[in-house]
């Protein structure tokens, strides 16, 4: 009797899980066009004018899609330059053809891939948090591509602990996706927002972020186990790339806070600064982690400021950018 209520419920979760993924499609649907590469099918979205010199590709981090860095900095941004905004690999609306697909390294060889085919040679690329040890890579293994390089309060350092037992149970074969096609749509529906404003603290989250930002299509089983494998897998990815850091020869911005619990800065932005040539780190006191969201205006000044010195160094009149350190 309790076996057969057990898998009237599950039956039941799953079958609500199907109609919620269809209303999530519905509700935020690809804005962009598809790029096919090697194991996976990429959305990009491209905005602002295309004659406006070096273009921006902005990467996001975990648990989120590219709709996380277009609202505000992404049409801030656009309205001088162009922005190539990307869903990563099993994220939004791209699809990865292995789960284990999931580590720096090879969606690094994807997105090279992708703006090779979109005709973009070089750019400044923005990446957040998780995106950092994706940008390092960027950096090491595709050089040519990368002008510079602006990093949110990146992860690209090994850090003691997990990434919550959630995701580990989620990574796990059978298990996890049991649970994900069953209970997490339903039960994220009542976790995103007040798991959304922990990340933001100590700033508030913006009214209606959860929305503007496509968050739940978090919660389809397929992106959600696909969260939970870059995740689990990430801290050995950064273990192994972390000592070719000093390799990385483009000009790096890195914008962190100090009360950033989420990604700490000592553990992550100050040693990456400290093995990598021409790089600017800039420590806000009162910062949190959603820094394209809470200092949009610096971020894009930042990034302006970096075009600036690759211009001048490209007319052999500059370098294109000088290491130093900003602490108010």
């Amino acid at each position: 009797m309790i076996v057969m209520s057990v898998v009237t419920a599950l039956v039941l979760l799953a079958l609500v899980t199907q109609a919620g993924i269809v209303a999530v499609q519905c509700a935020y649907p690809p804005q962009g066009e598809m790029v096919e590469v090697d194991g996976a099918t990429l959305h990009v979205v491209d905005i602002g004018p295309r004659d406006s010199g070096l273009p921006i590709v902005m990467l996001h981090g975990a648990s989120s899609n590219l709709e996380a860095m277009r609202r505000p900095l992404g049409d801030l941004l656009a309205k001088d330059h162009r922005v190539i905004l990307v869903d990563r690999p099993g994220h939004g609306w791209s699809t990865r053809a292995r789960r284990h697909d999931s580590t720096p390294q090879i969606q690094a060889r994807m997105i090279d891939e992708a703006l090779g085919k979109l005709g973009i040679d070089r750019a400044v690329f923005v990446v957040h948090s998780w995106s950092g040890a994706l940008g390092a890579r960027i950096a090491l293994d595709h050089p040519g591509r990368v002008a510079g390089l602006v990093m949110l309060a990146p992860v690209t350092h090994p850090w003691r602990g997990g990434v919550g037992r959630y995701n580990e149970i989620i990574a796990k074969p059978v298990i996890g996706p049991l649970l994900a096609y069953t209970i997490t749509l339903p039960l994220g529906y009542f976790l995103a927002e007040p798991g959304a404003r922990s990340v933001f603290l100590p700033q508030m989250m913006p009214d209606g972020f959860v929305q503007d930002s496509a968050t739940p299509l978090l919660l389809r089983p397929r992106e959600f186990i696909a969260n939970a494998y870059d995740l689990v897998t990430l801290k050995q990815a950064v273990t192994e790339q972390a000592a070719r850091y000093g390799e990385i020869s483009a000009p790096v911005t890195i914008i962190a806070g100090e009360p950033d619990k989420t990604v700490k800065t000592d553990i992550h932005a100050r040693p990456f600064a400290a093995m990598v040539p021409q790089t600017k780190l800039i420590v806000l006191p009162d910062l949190g982690h959603m820094v394209q969201n809470a200092v949009p205006d610096l971020v894009k000044a930042e990034i302006e400021t970096m075009l600036g010195g690759i211009r001048r160094a490209a007319r052999g009149q500059d370098p294109a950018g000088s290491a130093s350190t900003r602490n108010p």
